[in-house]
């Protein structure tokens, strides 16, 4: 009878200590019609579910974006974990007291993500996520912001010349596109399109924020320059639609029900913590909730960026 072991089974397999000898193993995982053999290492099958597994673990550190070329760098990473997992079993290392202790970690670690894992199939209504949505609509301060256009030049002279040019009735952004040292200006004429304060240098958005639409500056020198700016409209900076920030919205609300779980399941456990007793306090805005550490380890596991715990940047 052929031998059909994922790595999930070989995995478990050597946490109970069971070798792998000729024969069915002792764990079979379930397979799915839709789920082929890729490759055996002594009768032992690697499957393309063991692929997606690999591919969700060691995928993000890969250089290699071709699909074909990716897809055979994990399988043969896989038949070599195989192999050498083989070679372990059979000099009994999975004996060690050492090995135990790193696989019944292993053993937690899958299991926290996978029960971090499922809430995300329930947590992110459409309900829940517009609910939230909407509540941070109406926090959200209207901000102001500036499209402006501007001249850079190297000397304050060359800048009141140009801006006594615009005052005799030159073309603002034909000017720019001829003289401005910016070298984008070339193709956008000048245009900076929308600002709001914090994200133009403090001389520049002090200037233009003071202007009314179509007002032109005086030279304002900044670390880049002297520019000659023009305030082309102003407007509060709109709140951006629903589906936009949809994404932002799962994440967020996914995170969230995760760290109430974690706290929750923490709040009902009986808990000696021994360390806690001896451990000195960190100091101010050092040390991170708990939660954080937990949920970045999960979100670790599947190459995201980590997003910070119950923290909301919507908008």
């Amino acid at each position: 009878m052929k031998r059909s072991l994922s790595l999930f089974s070989l995995a478990l397999a050597l946490l109970l200590g069971a070798a792998l000898t000729v024969g069915t193993p002792h764990f079979v995982q379930a397979q799915k019609k839709d789920d082929p053999v890729l490759a055996r290492v002594n009768g032992v099958e690697i499957r393309q579910s063991d692929l997606d597994i690999a591919e969700a673990d060691v995928g993000p550190s890969l250089q290699v974006q071709e699909p074909a070329a990716r897809k055979e760098a994990l399988l043969a990473y896989l038949i070599d974990l195989t192999a050498l997992a083989q070679a372990a079993s059979a000099k009994k290392l999975e004996g060690s007291a050492e090995f135990a202790a790193r696989m019944a970690y292993a053993k937690n670690k899958v299991l926290m993500e996978a029960l971090l894992g499922d809430i995300t199939k329930t947590a992110a209504t459409e309900a829940e996520m517009k609910k939230l949505y909407d509540e941070s609509v109406a926090k959200t301060q209207p901000e102001e912001e500036v499209r402006a256009r501007h001249i850079l030049l190297k000397t304050e002279k060359e800048a009141q010349d140009v801006l006594a040019k615009l005052k005799a009735g030159a073309d603002f952004e034909k000017l720019a596109r001829e003289i401005s040292t910016d070298p984008s200006a070339k193709t956008n004429g000048g245009d900076l399109e929308y600002f709001t304060k914090g994200q133009m240098v403090a001389e520049f958005s002090e200037a233009a924020f003071k202007l009314n639409k179509g007002q032109i500056s005086a030279p304002v020198k900044t670390q880049f320059g002297f520019h000659v700016i023009k305030v082309e409209d102003k407007r509060s900076k709109p709140v951006p639609k629903y589906e936009e920030v949809k994404e932002q919205v799962q994440a967020f609300v996914v995170r969230k029900a995760q760290a109430e779980l974690v706290m929750k399941i923490r709040g009902e456990a009986k808990i000696e913590n021994l360390l806690k007793k001896e451990a000195p306090t960190p100091p101010s805005g050092q040390g991170r909730p708990q939660e954080e550490v937990i949920l970045s380890a999960f979100n670790s596991c599947y190459g995201r960026a980590q997003v910070g715990f119950i923290r909301l940047g919507l908008f």
